[in-house]
């Protein structure tokens, strides 16, 4: 009997580091303000989930090397341009607020799905930006002509299939 209990002690704490390892890796912080936002444009909350864990691991603070900021690396550039189309008054100094940056990064989202009708060939232009993304629509070896089939950017392709790959897991908590 004393085996059996120190068998279950054991699976159980084996388990929590599972689940704590996991959420390490796969936070589900913001869950509220990603699900209402993302719905409020009309887009899948693992979605933004899985953007948000690709651009900065849920780091609020997180500041790129080409000064990409927040949770959904916004360029303060396409910030202020999404800002402005949504007519929401843009503030370089808020984009490191979890809500106002899941928002402009959802509606930045929002808005490549519609201009390229298609999610993968947006995440694409989410991460190359939208001019590069035009040009490789263009080009057969990437492009089937309506949506990217790949691209000539190795860091591109595995944005993407980390993202696909975010959406499988975030499914579970969504």
């Amino acid at each position: 009997m004393f085996f059996i209990i120190l068998y279950i002690i054991g699976i159980v704490c084996v388990s929590g580091l599972i689940v704590g390892a996991f959420l390490i890796f796969y936070p589900l912080a913001y869950r509220e303000n990603i699900i209402s936002i993302a719905n409020e444009y009309n887009l899948p909350p693992v979605l933004i989930a899985s953007v948000i864990n690709a651009e900065s691991g849920f780091d609020t603070q997180a500041v790129s090397s080409v000064g990409a900021v927040g949770l959904m690396q916004l360029m303060p550039e396409t910030a202020k341009f999404i800002a402005n189309k949504e007519g929401i008054t843009f503030d370089k100094n808020r984009l490191f607020e979890p809500e106002y940056n899941i928002t402009l990064g959802t509606a930045y989202i929002k808005y490549l799905v519609d201009t390229f009708k298609d999610t993968d060939t947006a995440l694409c232009a989410y991460n190359a930006g939208p001019t590069r993304v035009k040009e490789w629509l263009l080009d057969p070896e990437f492009s089937d002509g309506e949506r990217l089939t790949s691209t000539p950017y190795p860091a591109t392709n595995y944005y993407l299939s980390k993202i696909k790959q975010n959406i499988t897991i975030y499914t579970k908590f969504y």
